[in-house]
């Protein structure tokens, strides 16, 4: 059975029209019209049990929306989902109990209270026995390197405890199925490096299932096997970095240490110019020409040195994001 699946979700709000002016403003507030905005369009994929996916798209795309109809928080206008074998939309005790939902923009830590006090909460609404309890918020404090905040109050907390914390909160009662919204928003490098690190060793050691949303592609890179591309509310494309990059980037990037200056007209001839630096140039070429561009630069350019790379991947999913849907073009 399928962790999460999804079958042509739909979502549509209907959303109020108001004129400009005072008069548009008092005919608002007497006759109202309204247009409908589908959030979501068609989405349909499947997430196996213990996957880490993720869920990529601009502002706007459709991300939120999607993972607020998988937790029930969000009936949709058409189309069906099931998580670990339920309707979210139901919300059913044993449903919420596989479940979790983290986003990195809201908290659920008390302000002036130690974490350990929302803790001892959610335990209680989660009918945790204290000693189980206990035994799980020390593991994954260790986990997360929190042994010595546990008992702060959350303001005292910097903003990568905070989110650690926020974490364990949202871990306690050991879920299945993990939603993970922008879990690094916000925070320092260090920081994102410790989320990430405690995310890939509780998918390996629970065997999670973790949909990822996130700005920072570092994140997507080093934990997530797959990807789904979402636009505009549809879903564009699914599969792994590897495959993403042979579809959308049919390029390469070659990166040259120069001996002496040579002119951008000249580099040029050889691909398009992405960078030129003193004596740093990176080119882009084609795939299907990579050998004879490469062969050409070593023979008419002082290479001091040469590497050919994949293209960055938050560049290619921008470019991505640049250009129109399909049926636009």
């Amino acid at each position: 059975m399928s962790a999460i699946l999804a079958e042509n979700l739909v979502k549509r709000y209907l959303v109020a029209q108001k004129p400009p002016g005072f008069w548009g403003e008092v005919r608002h507030f007497f006759l109202r019209a309204y247009k409908v905005v589908e959030a979501v369009r068609g989405v349909s994929f499947r997430i196996e049990p213990g996957e880490v996916v993720g869920f990529l798209g601009p502002n706007g795309a459709g991300k939120t929306t999607t993972l607020k109809m998988l937790t029930g928080l969000v009936h949709p206008s058409e189309g069906r989902a099931l998580v670990a074998g339920h309707v979210p939309q139901r919300r059913e005790r044993a449903f919420l109990r596989k479940i979790t939902l983290v986003m990195g923009n809201k908290q659920q830590l008390i302000w002036d209270l130690p974490a350990w006090d929302s803790f001892r909460m959610n335990a209680a609404v989660y009918e945790i026995p204290e000693g189980e309890f206990k035994k799980r918020a020390w593991e994954l404090a260790e986990m997360l390197g929190l042994e010595g905040k546990l008992h702060q109050p959350v303001r005292k907390l910097s903003l990568g405890e905070r989110m650690k914390a926020e974490l364990l909160a949202a871990l306690l009662h050991r879920p299945e199925v993990l939603f993970l919204d922008e879990p690094t928003l916000g925070l320092d490098v260090n920081a994102q490096a410790a989320v990430r690190g405690f995310l890939k060793e509780y998918n390996r050691r629970y065997g999670a299932t973790l949909l990822l949303t996130s700005h920072y592609m570092a994140d997507i890179t080093a934990l997530a096997e797959r990807v789904l591309l979402i636009h505009r509310g549809r879903l564009l494309f699914d599969g792994s970095l590897e495959a993403l990059l042979l579809r959308f980037a049919p390029y390469k990037e070659v990166r040259l240490s120069l001996e002496r200056p040579v002119e951008e007209g000249l580099l040029a001839h050889f691909g398009e110019v992405r960078a030129l630096e003193g004596l740093e140039a990176r080119l882009i070429v084609p795939r299907d020409r990579l050998l004879e561009a490469v062969g050409a630069v070593l023979d008419h350019l002082p290479v001091a040195d040469l590497e050919v790379k994949e293209p960055p991947v938050e560049e290619v999913i921008g470019r991505i994001f640049q250009d129109p849907l399909p049926e636009e073009a």
